[in-house]
């Protein structure tokens, strides 16, 4: 079946890949029962917090250049404007390109709009965006309030594209639609499949299209020993970089739960290969996505002298870490993909799992024959006793974290590590997904959690004066999946 239908949205993650946001035993059982799809959704008689699709989809369409975005919402909805700046800026100086202008509107919906509607609204607001930032394309973000009233997206942005002479692409993210935030990035990436990338005129043979969010410059140090060039997607690219990605040699990714969709509809569309191996965090996975990319792009040659220079490089520095940090305790805390590809960074620097939490897990891939992290996981490490799903629970993740009080965190999303500093535990919030890339990135790694071992006083003191806001009942609690309807310990 194909994976693109060109329908106006793509299917949510719970009903394409089975998709799940609570789980609690090992890696192993986790993948086993995923291949049989034996593990149902499940759901909780207590939810602390969340987040929705919509600011995964405005992230991923809002931090292009030479777009802007309407925010067909509430202004509440419009909040998530906020996370588009975060990261955005740093990473366009990290990388020395000009400042990126983040240009969004919102339609301000209210009580009035739910009953009569709001399409003309929509129309003047997209009139403005146009007026004000002078696009070269305009997104058109959902809300849950735009869709429990029906509006009629896809009829104005019609007309507003032959109107104004350039794409205008809805990007369907109803928040009540998915309790799968991820579900957000192939929403945003469909757009862009739909109405911006063009089929290829000529193919570069020597274009890679490398999958992140807006991330310092760690590939294209890497790939220019190769005679690669890349191109990042799709944080601070731009217009004309979207709708070339289907001219690549292949694509890659730092995280298959950001690229899975549009990598796959890339290869099926307009046969642009997706790298079938784990992304490169670790030693091991590192040499393996080296010699995939050079046996994709014709450079096996090339792949085999970057491997043999970059291990000498640093394997004096490596091996050092491992002597300072040989069997300490780490606990990975992030998205699915991307807490594969932290736990994979364990045995370079010879530490040991305390555990994994992913933040939800996808059951199948969207192309069966893409790489599944976990099963990569499993298969170079072996089980991972202590693995959990968990979507943005802080009372569940306290449990876990006192139940197994490692001697490091790490953290892929802000609000969750101060969590561990107030159970006495050093945490590193890793916000750039491509910092730990690489070689190099092990090293770096392996440096911050000898830092945050110089900082053990303070975090001794700020647990010690911090007083967490649950009950002496949930506290004493043995199970952290007490209110989690799927129990599979």
């Amino acid at each position: 079946m194909s994976i693109y239908t060109g329908a106006p949205e793509v299917e949510v993650r719970e009903r394409r890949l089975h998709s799940i946001i609570s789980y609690n035993g090992t890696a192993k059982d986790l993948h086993e029962r995923a291949k049989t799809n034996t593990i149902p959704l499940g759901d909780r008689s207590f939810s602390q917090c969340s987040s929705c699709p919509e600011g995964c989809a405005s992230g991923t369409v809002g931090r292009t250049r030479d777009a802007a975005v309407v925010f067909h919402a509430p202004v509440g909805c419009y909040a998530t404007t906020l996370e588009l700046t975060l990261g955005t800026t740093g990473a366009a100086n990290a990388r020395k390109e000009k400042p990126i202008h983040i240009n969004t509107l919102c339609t301000n919906l209210q009580e009035k709009d739910t009953i009569f509607g709001a399409a003309e609204k929509l129309r003047q607001a997209l009139r403005e965006a146009h007026n004000r930032f002078h696009p070269k394309v305009l997104y058109i973000t959902t809300s849950c309030t735009s869709g429990i009233i029906g509006e009629d997206i896809e009829s104005v942005a019609d007309e507003m594209e032959e109107e104004l002479g350039y794409s205008v692409v809805p990007i369907y993210c109803e928040g009540f639609k998915s309790k799968i935030w991820s579900s957000g990035f192939d929403a945003g990436f469909h757009g862009i499949l739909r109405k911006v990338v063009k089929p290829p005129v000529k193919k570069q043979k020597d274009l890679v299209n490398v999958f992140n969010f807006a991330g310092i410059d760690t590939f294209s140090p890497l790939l220019a020993r190769m005679g690669l060039r890349v191109n990042y997607l799709v944080g601070l690219a731009t217009v004309e970089q979207l709708e070339t990605m289907s001219e690549a040699v292949c694509s890659v990714s730092i995280c298959e739960t950001l690229s899975m969709y549009v990598a796959s509809v890339l290869e099926e569309r307009y046969g642009v290969p997706e790298l079938k191996v784990a992304a490169p965090y670790g030693l091991d996975w590192t040499d393996a996505w080296l010699r995939a990319l050079g046996k994709a792009t014709g450079r096996e040659e090339q792949a085999e002298k970057v491997i043999a220079e970059e291990r000498a490089k640093y394997a004096g520095e490596i091996e050092e870490l491992k002597g300072k940090l040989s069997g300490k305790k780490l606990y990975v805390i992030a998205g699915d993909s991307f807490a594969h590809n932290l736990a994979n960074l364990v045995k370079s620097l010879d530490l040991e799992w305390a555990g994994v939490t992913s933040l939800h897990h996808d059951m199948f891939t969207d192309n069966p024959a893409s790489v599944n992290s976990m099963e990569a996981l499993v298969e170079t490490n072996g089980d991972v006793t202590n693995f959990s799903v968990c979507n943005l629970q802080p009372y569940q993740v306290v449990k876990l974290l006192k139940n197994l009080h490692p001697d490091f965190l790490i953290c892929r999303h802000p609000g969750l590590s101060p969590l561990g500093l107030k159970l006495g535990i050093p945490t590193i919030f890793e916000g750039d997904a491509n910092y730990s890339i690489g070689y190099e990135g092990i090293v770096k790694m392996g440096k911050r959690l000898l830092e945050l071992l110089e900082t053990r006083k303070v975090i001794d003191n700020i647990s010690r004066h911090v007083k967490l806001p649950y009950t002496d009942w949930w506290l004493e609690q043995e199970d952290p999946f007490y209110f989690s309807g799927e129990k599979t310990k």
